[in-house]
């Protein structure tokens, strides 16, 4: 959801697109729900990767219920393509707002399920407790961002610093700790998933009524006349996809994603389509540091301090 997030957070920027409250509220439920089952399948795995097997298998029970309200409002539980210039692809179905209600007060009490059985236990605490420190200094010169950066001490979060969406319509906390350890990271994570549960009930207690889409913002290209290879020829049924009429100018768009800092870097010229499109990975960016992290540390420490960096390979090897 966060990579549909800000590929259509770019050209709203660029083309000052307004998006319809109601939407703009949608979004908001949907990047948390993301939030959550992106900081659950760190939690699991990283729980495996230092000796504890159960909460990999807990995770995926909350983890399911969280892609059944994708599926129930999306169509699908991954690769959702829900976003759009403008607001969203389609309305909350009936009865979906009962349903993620019901949720959020489940998974408050699967929190404390997790508290109960990780945060408390000595073996746990043993493995992570003061391995892979880093200072606030440290955090801010390596380019560190969302909860590597605010375990370090440092209360920076983008929702509160960039005021995208309506985040500043609720009462929700920046969650950060100061230790800078494995432990904090996780802290920091679990804290999230909390704050989060608060802002969904919090929107879909005051989510308004409207459109979803502005659809006054949507216009088609200029017609030409169609060569016998062109599209058109050889697709006739096809309706023409709607396009975007945007101003020739630069733009860096960026969003608080799970994992760290998601931005695009973006260049329109008037055409169909962005001239240049760079994507900036947090995970790539938090990876910088693990050689320092890994120094003069246990051979088995180094799972501990990997894992509680929270990366996904493929966005590292690209």
């Amino acid at each position: 959801m966060f990579t549909e997030a800000i590929t259509v957070n770019g050209p709203e920027q660029l083309g000052n697109i307004q998006v319809p409250k109601r939407a703009s509220y949608i979004r908001v439920i949907m990047l948390e729900l993301s939030r959550i089952a992106s900081h659950l399948l760190w939690l699991g795995p990283f729980m495996a990767d230092i000796g504890a097997q159960t909460p990999f298998f807990y995770i995926f029970r909350e983890r399911e219920l969280v892609y059944d309200l994708f599926e129930a409002a999306t169509g699908m539980r991954m690769m959702h393509n829900y976003f759009r210039i403008g607001g969203v692809a389609a309305d909350l179905p009936y009865g979906w707002i009962d349903k993620c209600l019901d949720f959020c007060d489940y998974f408050l009490t699967g929190i404390v399920e997790y508290q109960k059985l990780i945060t408390r236990n000595p073996i746990f605490l043993e493995r992570v407790e003061g391995i892979g420190v880093i200072g606030g200094e440290e955090a801010i010169n390596w380019g560190l961002s969302s909860p590597m950066l605010r375990a370090s001490g440092i209360k920076w979060d983008l929702q509160k610093v960039d005021h995208y969406e309506c985040y500043d319509e609720f009462d929700w906390e920046i969650q950060w700790q100061k230790e800078g350890d494995s432990l904090a990271r996780y802290l920091v994570r679990i804290s999230e998933m909390m704050e989060s549960i608060k802002i969904i009930q919090q929107a879909l207690e005051g989510i308004p009524g409207g459109p979803y889409e502005n659809l006054e913002i949507r216009c088609f290209d200029r017609e030409r006349d169609p060569e016998w290879n062109d599209f058109e020829y050889r697709f006739i049924s096809k309706k023409p996809s709607p396009t975007f009429e945007l101003p020739r100018q630069e733009l860096y768009a960026r969003m608080e994603a799970p994992k760290g800092e998601l931005g695009i870097f973006l260049i329109r010229d008037q055409s169909g389509f962005p001239w240049r499109w760079k994507i900036r990975p947090p995970g790539f960016i938090n990876l910088q540091i693990l050689p320092q992290l890994v120094k003069r540390m246990k051979l088995a420490d180094i799972m501990t301090i990997l894992g509680s960096i929270d990366i996904i390979m493929g966005e590292v090897d690209r």
